[in-house]
């Protein structure tokens, strides 16, 4: 039987990330100048507070995961990550001294995972752009509770021109200075603007949030429209 082709989205991911996982904390810290932080923060703070089941899609090494668990102590978080060496990094942070002990590590694609048992809340942040949407709201819808909230956050393409200019000087200062400096992440810093310049997943995500029967779908725009995070809530 002929090899299936690859999905072109895993293909990327693998471009991307391949080998970054050691410096990616301390990467994307930097890279947006402790932004991150704020907007995790932020994710954290939109998480209901008496969920008792949430689901960190594509947690990478585990920054929002435990993030979520540290805040609710009495819900069980669990991580969902594609890549292993994230993943492993992921575990290695629970195993140290003082950590939450309510969280548990799945290998998966984020489309690819189900969960028999439902969740409050399903999170994610950066995956919004290489996902496949409609499967990933429809596991979600699958997923919820009703009344469950699903939160997606991601990058995305200023809409004023003075903006762009920014945005632009930005990732070039990036592909200049960090480029050389840091080989294992220059296909993300030339890769990234086009992906995020390209992709429509601010304006489709809503669409297929409706489409499946979510309401109250509301998007927060973020530090001068550098990400956006998208809300809705399974009815009732």
């Amino acid at each position: 039987m002929p090899a299936q082709p690859q999905d072109p989205r895993l293909a990327l991911v693998e471009r991307f990330f391949d080998g970054t996982g050691r410096s990616y904390d301390a990467m994307v810290h930097t890279a947006t100048f402790g932004i991150d932080r704020l907007w995790k923060r932020r994710i954290v703070d939109l998480i209901p507070p008496d969920a008792r089941r949430v689901a960190d899609l594509a947690c990478g090494t585990g920054i929002s995961t435990l993030a979520i668990a540290r805040r609710l102590p009495h819900c069980h978080v669990v991580g969902v990550e594609l890549r292993d060496e994230y993943l492993s990094i992921a575990r290695e942070k629970l195993r140290r001294p003082g950590q939450p002990g309510n969280i548990e590590w799945v290998l998966s694609r984020a489309e690819d995972y189900r969960s028999p048992v439902p969740f409050d809340c399903i999170s994610s942040s950066y995956l919004a752009k290489y996902a496949e949407l409609p499967r990933l709201v429809g596991n979600a819808w699958d997923m919820l509770r009703p009344g469950g909230l699903f939160l997606m956050h991601d990058f995305t393409y200023p809409p004023r021109r003075e903006l762009v200019l920014l945005w632009r000087l930005y990732f070039k200062a990036l592909q200049v200075l960090g480029g050389p400096l840091f080989p294992a992440w220059r296909e993300i810093y030339h890769g990234l603007p086009r992906l995020i310049e390209q992709t429509r997943w601010l304006q489709e995500l809503p669409a297929e949030l409706q489409a499946r029967g979510f309401t109250d779908i509301r998007r927060e725009d973020l530090t001068l429209y550098g990400s956006a995070i998208v809300t809705a809530r399974r009815p009732t």
